[in-house]
């Protein structure tokens, strides 16, 4: 899943091209994005289908509803915002509570997560996941902040179900010079990882 911050609606639809063009099925757009409703509204027509759009960064009940209004179809937090996990879960809405404590991914999995984004896991690494599957096989984890494509392989091996990654691929100076096809080869390289 890629993560897109801080980037403005003229970027959006040679972002979304160069992110379709790199192989990526999965986007999310931050709510701490200026007119983050209004760039995942035009995300969603730019993609036509091409894409699954969420919302992260999601903090608020008010920001949980301008995302869903948009078109977000899951929703990411950094932490466990109980409100709205509960009201994603009632209404069957994908949502990834962000956690890093073992009883953090315990108490977000058993409050209805659909995947549990363990972040920011770069401190810890893939070996940390590994140990935390041992007694909850049946979490499902999605690995967030420093994965890269040499360690993805072993985030992977060790047990994770996704992985998540943001201004190692949109770094602000490609955006700033518009080299959406660095964008494009950066996350080709994620990619290919998975072949």
């Amino acid at each position: 899943m890629g993560i897109m911050r801080g980037i403005e609606l003229a970027q959006i639809e040679p972002l979304v091209e160069a992110v379709i063009a790199g192989g990526l099925e999965t986007l999310e757009i931050t709510m701490n994005t200026a007119h983050a409703p209004q760039l995942i509204r035009k995300a969603k027509e730019v993609a036509g289908g091409r894409l699954i759009l969420g919302a992260g960064t999601v903090l608020e009940m008010v920001s949980l509803r301008e995302a869903l209004d948009a078109g977000a179809t899951f929703i990411v937090m950094p932490v466990l915002i109980p409100e709205i996990l509960t009201y994603c879960a009632k209404n069957k809405i994908a949502v990834f509570p962000g956690a890093l404590t073992v009883q953090e991914i315990y108490r977000a999995w058993n409050a209805g997560a659909t995947m549990v984004k363990v972040f920011p896991v770069k401190f810890f690494g893939p070996q940390y996941l590994k140990e935390i599957k041992g007694p909850f096989a049946d979490i499902e984890l999605l690995a967030c902040s420093g994965v890269t494509p040499a360690n993805l392989g072993e985030y992977f091996a060790c047990g994770v179900s996704a992985v998540a990654f943001g201004s190692s691929v949109f770094k602000k100076e490609w955006l700033q010079s518009k080299d959406y096809s660095s964008i494009t080869a950066a996350i080709k390289a994620y990619i290919e990882q998975l072949s």
